[in-house]
Formats: structure tokens, sequence, C-alpha cells
């Protein structure tokens, strides 16, 4: 009985290593995400922001209105302000996953779309209408028309630019946006040297103008903006998965069968018309897409651009709302929203310059 039991013995020991060592082996997995626990951090910080951007939103629309609650008064003024909340849905979108995806494109991850000039053209626009026209022909010129003209205007710029770069040889990423800062400081200086020549009270009201504000956005641009921005951001999450091969590099996006040229001319058409139609709608808002990228990324802890998209629109609708929110209706100074989003995310800008070492 002894002997018999002897077998049963060895075969037991000699299962139990295996058995410990299946238990012991950290389990293999694949997705956006290194572990559970990253993706539900990146779930809670979510919809900790989206609680923000909500309940920002809804401030803009109920705080402090005149009107009783429920009353058709009521309404008609929270209809009003919908185009505000509107058009900064809109501009968190355009300037948070144009960035994202220029910086995709681009692998780099502390420049922003505005380096191929769109804001130095529709300062120019802007200028030489008031230079020519004066004040009443600046004001006047607040019409669709006008909307659509400075829409062709960038986008043109930036195919020709695009262009160049997909039939050129000899183009490269790198003297496409060298060409784009070249143009834009081009247009600066024209515009510079209009302003010089401008009385005070004209350069006074020029410069309210070129200052991005969502009071810039009038209702009749929203039929043209929103199909524009809602056809070009699906295109960009249809492209989510080229997007995450992208930012691998030329080489590896390469060899992994993707035609890098041609998909990064893509991206940046789809980028040019969100960034055209922000900057047309609202004016310029330089830092705001970089200060929204960074803070998706440093939030995301993923390289999946769906999750990074999410994040960057939704950082950017809180921090828009949350914004106008507090400086409209609690210090009730309207003008200074933009200034302090750039002041913040010039800040933010150096210090990723400072850490982009360890970034």
């Amino acid at each position: 009985m002894t002997t018999a039991s002897l077998p049963a013995t060895n075969e037991a020991a000699s299962d139990s290593p295996a058995q410990a060592s299946s238990i012991t082996r950290p389990t293999r997995r694949t997705g956006a995400f290194v572990s559970p626990a990253a993706r539900r951090r990146w779930w809670i910080v979510f919809s900790a922001v989206c609680a923000v951007a909500l309940l920002s939103c809804i401030g803009l629309l109920v705080w402090k209105n005149p009107a009783h609650f429920g009353t058709p008064v009521f309404w008609r003024l929270a209809r009003r302000r919908a185009f505000a909340v509107l058009a900064i849905a809109l501009v968190a979108v355009c300037q948070g996953m144009a960035t994202v995806a220029f910086q995709t494109v681009a692998n780099n991850r502390i420049i922003t779309p505005s380096i191929l000039g769109f804001e130095s053209l529709y300062r120019t626009i802007h200028t030489s209408t008031i230079f020519f026209l004066g004040v009443a022909g600046l004001n006047a010129s607040a019409t669709v028309g006008n909307f659509v003209g400075q829409l062709g205007l960038m986008i043109a710029l930036t195919l020709a630019l695009y262009s160049w770069l997909l039939t050129s040889q000899r183009a490269s990423m790198h003297a496409m946006l060298l060409i784009g800062v070249m143009l834009g400081a081009g247009f600066g200086s024209i515009s510079t040297f209009m302003q010089r020549l401008l009385t005070p009270s004209e350069f006074d009201v020029l410069t309210a103008r070129l200052f991005g504000s969502i009071a810039n956005a009038q209702k009749e641009y929203f039929p043209i903006a929103v199909p524009l921005v809602a056809v070009a951001a699906l295109a960009l999450v249809l492209l989510t998965r080229r997007l995450s091969v992208l930012s691998l590099g030329r080489e590896t996006a390469t060899n992994l069968g993707l035609n890098h040229r041609r998909t990064s001319v893509v991206v940046l058409v789809l980028v040019s018309i969100l960034m055209a139609t922000s900057t047309a709608l609202v004016g310029p808002m330089t830092f705001l897409g970089f200060l929204v990228a960074t803070l998706s990324y440093q939030f995301s802890d993923t390289h999946d651009h769906r999750f990074i998209f999410a994040m960057a629109v939704a950082l950017g609708i809180a921090i828009l709302s949350s914004a106008y929110f507090v400086m409209n209706h609690i210090f009730n100074t309207q003008g200074v929203v933009s200034i302090i989003i750039e002041f913040v995310g010039g800040l933010a800008f150096i210090v990723t310059i400072l850490r982009k070492g360890r970034l």
C-alpha cells in the first residue's frame, strides 16, 4: 500500500509547480490601456470633466436669468444663450481634435495648427477691412458671405501647402511647417504696417475684434459651421486607428503598410477645416488647443486617439464654459476670458518646453 501511494504522491508533486506557475504567471493584455486600473482612472477623470462641463453649460443658460423659471420669456432668453454654448462646443471640438491630430502627424507635442498661419491671415483680413473701408466697413463685414470668404481663404492657403507636400518629391513635413511660419510672419508684418496707419479710434475697434471671443459668433454662421465641424470631426474619429499608427513614427507606420504621406495630408486637410472654422467663427485662440491637448495627454495615459479625442473635447468644453461662467456671471468681466485662457495656455507651453525631456 505504501509503494502504491508513492506514484500518486510524486504525480501530485510534479503537477504542483506547473499549477503554481500558471497561477503566478502575469496575464498579457492588449488594448488602449496598460491595465484595468488605468481604464478605470480614465473613466473617473473623464466623468469628472464632463460633469464640470455640463454644470458650467447649465449655469450659462440659467444663471442670472431675469425671468421666472419656466416662463416663455425665460426659455426665450435661455435659447439666446444656447447659441453661446453651441459656439463653445464647436470651438472645443475644433481646437481639441485639430491640435491632437496635428501634433500626431507632425510627431511633436509642442506645436499647434496656428503655426500654419490661420490667425495671421485672420488678422490681415480684418485689418485690411478696417484700413480700406473704415469702422463702418468692419461692422458691416460681419455677414455670412464674409464668414464663408474667410473660410475659403484659410482652407485654400493650407490646401496649397498640402498639395505641394503630396506632389513634390522633395517636400517634407518640416519644410511645410517652415513655409507656414514664414507665411504667418509675412501676414503679421502686413497687418502691423496697416495698423500703424490707423487712427486711434479705428485701432481700438480693431483690437477688440482681433481678440478671440465667443461673442464674435453670429447665429447666422452656425448652419455653415456645424456641418463642417461635424463632418471633419467624424472623419478624424474614423481615422483614429491610422492616427495611432502615425504616432509610432514615419518608418514604423510605413513598415506596417500605411501610406504615411497620403494619410498625413488627409488628416491635415481635416485639421485645416476645423481650425479655419474655429478662427473664422470666434477669432484667434492660439494656446487653447495646446492647453487642451497637453492636459488630455496627461489625463488619458494612453495612445489610443479615441480616448484622447474624447478627453480633449470634454476638457475644451469644461475650460471654456467654466471660464465664461466665472468671468461673466461672477466678476462681470466678459472681455478678459480669452486673455486669461491665452495666459494660462502660454504658461503651460513654457512649462512643457522646460519639461520636454520628461514628457
